[in-house]
């Protein structure tokens, strides 16, 4: 069964439409409902605790705003939430203000290895029980010219983007090697995701690794491990 009386309701916490085109590959229904959110990093914060943090933020916010269900005392519904930042020599990279930040990121980026950390966060509308698992893939980026800088930044894309980039654009390429998880570099990790939903009783309708391969046209080789592994980063589950 794909819905337990305990989680009906799916509800994505996030406007991003990367999101939700993965979120759709599980093959469950789902709502979108945001709430706002400051999203300034602590001082000395690192990017694994930073991503944790607002991932569990942005779904017990929407759970404020939204409304708890609290029929027959079960958690009907269940928030997703997830952040994705990118660090480079200890650096925090996230949205760029305006043109020349992006340019300057996508020129410090250029040819090097650097992280990008995700977090996926699960909470139970009725209970606030929460899930979060982390991924971090390590990347590098191809040595793209100033000119294909200058033409991307034009384009508008790196200004909504961690990094100022989109892994999946097609035009611009920008990444060599990666070794890790792809969907999360996109913005949410998809196994990840769907080892805490099957923790909480909810079966995704499609297989997992197969529709994420298909959609991103890349062969995975961490798949398995994620999927076997039982570890979540923090279970709050009482």
């Amino acid at each position: 069964m794909s819905f337990p009386e305990k989680a009906r309701e799916l509800v994505l916490a996030s406007q991003s439409p990367r999101r939700r085109e993965l979120l759709a590959l599980l093959g469950l229904p789902f709502k979108v409902f945001t709430a706002k959110l400051d999203e300034v990093p602590q001082v000395g914060e690192a990017p694994a605790d930073l991503v944790v943090r607002l991932s569990r933020a942005k779904a017990h916010a929407a759970r404020l705003e939204y409304g708890q269900d609290t029929e027959d005392g079960c958690g009907t519904v269940l928030f997703i939430a997830c952040d994705t930042i990118v660090a480079l020599d200890g650096d925090l990279l996230g949205k760029p203000r305006d043109e020349d930040e992006a340019t300057a990121m996508l020129h410090r980026l250029r040819g090097r290895f650097h992280s990008v950390h995700s977090a996926v966060t699960l909470v139970k509308a009725a209970t606030g029980n929460t899930l979060t698992d982390a991924a971090e893939t390590r990347l590098r980026m191809r040595a793209y010219t100033d000119a294909e800088i200058a033409a991307y930044v034009a384009s508008g894309d790196p200004l909504d983007k961690a990094g100022a980039y989109a892994i999946q654009h097609p035009g611009f390429h920008p990444v060599a090697e990666l070794q890790g998880c792809y969907a999360s570099v996109m913005g949410l990790p998809l196994c990840h995701l769907a080892r805490c939903l099957r923790g909480w009783g909810v079966e995704p309708l499609y297989d997992v690794s197969t529709a994420c391969q298909l959609h991103t046209d890349r062969r995975c080789a961490v798949y398995p491990k994620i999927l076997n592994s039982q570890s979540v980063t923090v279970n709050d589950d009482q």
